[in-house]
């Protein structure tokens, strides 16, 4: 096998197999750190993940277990990271479990590490604006970068006197939807 056949083979996604993926849902616990080093640039970051159980007691959820793990972002990804998401930023993680080992002066220690394909910002607790970078030989992204500065987020939220769940009951969710939109519609007409 040639060495550029070699190097496609090793950047394919079947190049890797029997690799931990998982998807956490959580919180960012710090600030994001954008590092340079030797393998390229990455921003690393810790987050938390709670399990939410419904407890027949009292009648409502009860926190669960805590799972804390630190997230690198390497890349493209990792400067994305860093310009977008801080402390206490609700998230999404795809991406690749990872344990890594080091001799310390109490004798060996691991820990484990999310290598991140992914993240996001989750919608399900807020809204956000969406910026993509301009590329290298595109025309320039500014006029769409300062005409989505230019709107301004809803000031009043029609779900505000709303459950954040759906549980179900007799009207479909689509119902429920036009009781709070009224005559608006639900998805503004681009024209």
């Amino acid at each position: 096998m040639g060495a550029a056949r070699q190097v496609a083979a090793a950047h394919h996604p079947r190049s890797t197999v029997y690799e931990t993926s998982l998807h956490v849902v959580g919180n960012v616990v710090d600030v994001p750190r954008h590092n340079r080093t030797a393998n390229g640039s990455v921003t690393n970051f810790r987050m938390a993940s709670t399990s939410r159980r419904w407890d027949e007691e009292t009648r409502g959820f009860v926190d669960g277990a805590t799972l804390w793990i630190d997230v690198a972002c390497w890349g493209e990804l990792g400067g994305n990271v860093a310009r977008s998401i801080t402390k206490g930023d609700p998230v999404l993680v795809v991406g690749n479990l990872l344990t890594e080992s080091w001799e310390s002066e109490a004798g060996r220690r691991s820990s484990n590490r999310i290598k991140a394909v992914a993240v996001g910002l989750n919608l399900a607790r807020g809204w956000s604006a969406f910026t993509r970078p301009a590329r290298a030989g595109s025309p320039a992204a500014v006029p769409a970068a300062e005409e989505a500065q230019a709107e301004v987020p809803p000031t009043e939220d029609p779900y505000a006197d709303r459950s954040t769940d759906y549980i179900g009951g007799e009207s479909t969710l689509h119902q429920a939807d036009s009781d709070v939109i009224g005559d608006r519609e639900a998805v503004p007409v681009l024209t």
